[in-house]
C-alpha cells in the first residue's frame, strides 16, 4: 500500500485537499474528515484512470515538515 501526502487548506466554506505527487487530484468538504475521506476518494479514482490510460503510476516522494522562525524583532 503507498501513502501519499495530501495538504489540507481550510478556505471560507469548509475545507480543500490536493496532493503535489498526482497533479490534478483535489477534493473538497466541509470538515477536515470529510475532505480527508473525499481525498482518499479521489487517490483511488485518480490512481485507476492513470492506470487504465497506461500510464506509470508515481511513486509517493513528497515529504512535509514545519520550520521554526524567530519572531520578528520591533
Amino acid at each position: 500500500m503507498k501513502k501519499y501526502l495530501i495538504v489540507i487548506e481550510q478556505t471560507g466554506s469548509g475545507y480543500s485537499a490536493y496532493s503535489p505527487d498526482l497533479d490534478g487530484c483535489v477534493a473538497t468538504g466541509k470538515s477536515r474528515e470529510e475532505v480527508e475521506s473525499q481525498m482518499q476518494e479521489a487517490i483511488a479514482f485518480h490512481l485507476e484512470g492513470m492506470a487504465r490510460n497506461g500510464e506509470p503510476i508515481p511513486e509517493p516522494h513528497t515529504y512535509s515538515a514545519y520550520v521554526e522562525v524567530p519572531p520578528q524583532a520591533r
